[in-house]
């Protein structure tokens, strides 16, 4: 709640009090210059009372405020809006004329009219509104304005204003599941099976019992055959580190929000929330990369925290339009570990982000690419070359996914659910064969 006169507002004159003055000063003009007492009598009433009622004039403007029920919130859900308006003054208003400014995408029932309402001494007027939010990131809801008329209409206050409330609207999650199968691994407290003997639940074999076996790991029916103490070895249970790394260099299409066309940047994002979540709740560890000027990070966790913390981090994916490379810093071997999977998210527009894909796959990192742009609608001016031009611009594009497989970087299309089983798969093989190297 604000008041942003310190608590003394200034009170202005309206026309209705311009008016009263006027008729009051005309008709003791003429009462003197025509000798009419009886009109003096007239007017003492009207000028008596507006005496009485600039008397009893409040000293304090309104102060507002502005509340929802939830601030964090999923884009297509519904929201419930409550703006407040009180009458810090003993003297009570005539009427107070409160509106909010909602953002372009949050939509209010009746949000965009002005509302009214009479206050008592000490009192909070409240309005409640309804509504929903149609598109994911932080939105500025409010300001909330509000103006007193006291005094019988001839005083109104100053604007009192609130402070907009930031929404943060997290991304709708798209449904995503994917093969168990993963290229490499990392510690050994994971649910993924490596190729490493430890502790784990995968059988590996039977071998001969040898010092630092456990007791339980014994094999009892090898070992009466055998007359030897045999033991079942297994294959250690590993985590892995999966890098989601968003190119933003472009954005392409028009959002239309919630339930409507897509933009690149909101395939993007709602991708890289699914993703999240689902390697997140399998006890893995996830961080997020921004390909572009700022080249944000968000260092790898797992855990309920650290998909919290990725959703925050994704409201503030903005596209970067600047012809400068992005840091080549960001991308080295410090922030991308070789045993990382590296997921990117691009719509393959840029031969930057191929260079960039094309440094990873050289450097050792197991890196896919995903294809935001072929599941987004871009509408394009009518004219009699379009049709070359899109030809012409298809054909580069083939040809720079071309490049991409010739590095060894897989390319495939998100389509939501099983989008990376495929190529998941085939990235696993590739990752068990023996690398040639030499000597």
């Amino acid at each position: 709640m604000t008041d942003p006169e310190g608590g003394f507002g200034i009170w202005r004159p309206t026309r209705a009090l311009g008016r009263s003055l006027l008729l009051m000063a005309l008709l003791l003009l003429v009462a003197i210059i025509m000798g009419r007492f009886d009109l003096v009598v007239i007017v003492a009433p009207v000028a008596l009372g507006a005496g009485v009622a600039l008397v009893r004039r409040p000293s304090q403007p309104p102060a507002t405020e502005i509340s929802v029920a939830d601030s964090v919130v999923v884009e297509g859900s519904p929201i419930d809006v409550r703006l407040g308006a009180v009458n810090p003054d003993r003297a009570a208003y005539d009427l107070m004329l409160i509106r909010v400014r909602t953002p372009e995408w949050v939509t209010l029932k009746h949000g965009d009219r002005p509302y009214v309402a009479g206050t008592t001494p000490r009192s909070v007027v409240d309005v409640d509104l309804t509504g929903y939010v149609r598109r994911w990131g932080r939105h500025r809801l409010g300001p909330v304005t509000a103006h007193a008329v006291a005094c019988d209409g001839m005083l109104m206050s100053t604007a009192a204003i609130t402070d907009p409330l930031m929404l943060a609207v997290y991304p709708e999650v798209e449904p995503f599941v994917a093969a168990e199968a993963m290229p490499r691994a990392a510690g050994l407290v994971g649910a993924h099976r490596s190729r490493r003997p430890g502790e784990g639940g995968e059988l590996a074999g039977v071998r001969a019992f040898g010092p630092g076996d456990r007791l339980r790991r014994i094999d009892w029916r090898v070992s009466l055959r055998a007359r030897e103490l045999h033991v079942a070895a297994t294959l250690s249970d590993r985590d892995a580190e999966v890098l989601l790394l968003l190119d933003v260099l472009h954005e392409a299409g028009r959002s239309g929000g919630h339930g409507g066309r897509a933009s690149v940047l909101d395939t993007t994002v709602r991708a890289a929330a699914a993703i999240a979540e689902h390697y997140l709740t399998r006890g893995d560890r996830v961080a997020l990369l921004e390909y572009g000027l700022r080249s944000r990070f968000l260092r790898p966790a797992s855990g309920r925290r650290q998909y919290l913390t990725a959703l925050q981090w994704l409201l503030d994916v903005t596209p970067s339009e600047s012809p400068y490379e992005p840091s080549a810093g960001a991308f080295g071997t410090t922030l991308i570990p070789s045993h990382a999977l590296v997921i990117v998210l691009s719509p393959l527009l840029d031969q930057r982000t191929v260079g960039m894909l094309a440094r990873l796959a050289r450097g050792g990192r197991v890196a896919i690419a995903v294809d935001t742009l072929s599941s987004t609608e871009v509408r394009l001016p009518t004219s009699s070359w379009m049709p070359v031009a899109q030809h012409i611009w298809r054909l580069e594009r083939e040809n720079l996914i071309g490049q991409l497989r010739e590095h060894g970087v897989p390319v495939v299309a998100w389509a939501g659910a099983g989008s990376l089983d495929a190529v998941l798969r085939d990235v696993s093989r590739l990752a068990t064969v023996p690398r040639v190297g030499l000597r």
